[in-house]
């Protein structure tokens, strides 16, 4: 009798150790999502300008040039990461928005480097839109923590 105790309280504690893991794995994951959606957002909100400074300044299109390819680090980043099975659809949805939003950032590195930058571009691109896409996710990561 003693054994079959011991037997299913065994298992009862590794069962709670498994559901521990996976809730500290949501947690976790929800922080890291929250955080790089804030990261899109404020990519979002200084992007415009820069890119109208841009238009006027090489020094402006040295700035823009350097978050482009920040963010451009912060989206690679952030697709390495390794959503819980819970977030693996929300996770999904982001990294399909990601290579939207690398695409546009490629054009637009590539329209600087020869040349052909156009400032409206950025506001009218694939760009503003993903990030709306990807803003538009944070109730989803926002449940994953709660």
């Amino acid at each position: 009798m003693k054994k079959i105790l011991m037997l299913c309280t065994s298992l009862f504690l590794l069962t709670g150790c498994s559901l521990l893991g996976e809730v500290n794995s949501s947690l976790e994951y929800a922080d890291t999502a929250t955080g790089y959606v804030s990261t899109v957002k404020e990519f979002a909100n200084e992007v415009p300008g820069l890119a109208q400074d841009a238009a006027s300044d090489t020094e402006g299109m040295k700035t823009l040039e350097t978050e482009l390819q920040t963010m451009k680090t912060e989206i690679e980043e952030f697709n390495e990461t390794e959503p819980p099975q819970i977030a693996e659809g929300v996770h999904d949805k982001i990294l399909s928005s990601n290579q939207k939003l690398l695409d546009g950032i490629d054009v637009s590195l590539n329209n600087i480097e020869d040349g052909t930058f156009d400032p409206s571009v950025i506001e009218d691109s694939e760009i503003m839109k993903t990030i709306d896409n990807i803003t538009s996710l944070t109730k989803q990561i926002e449940k994953l923590g709660n």
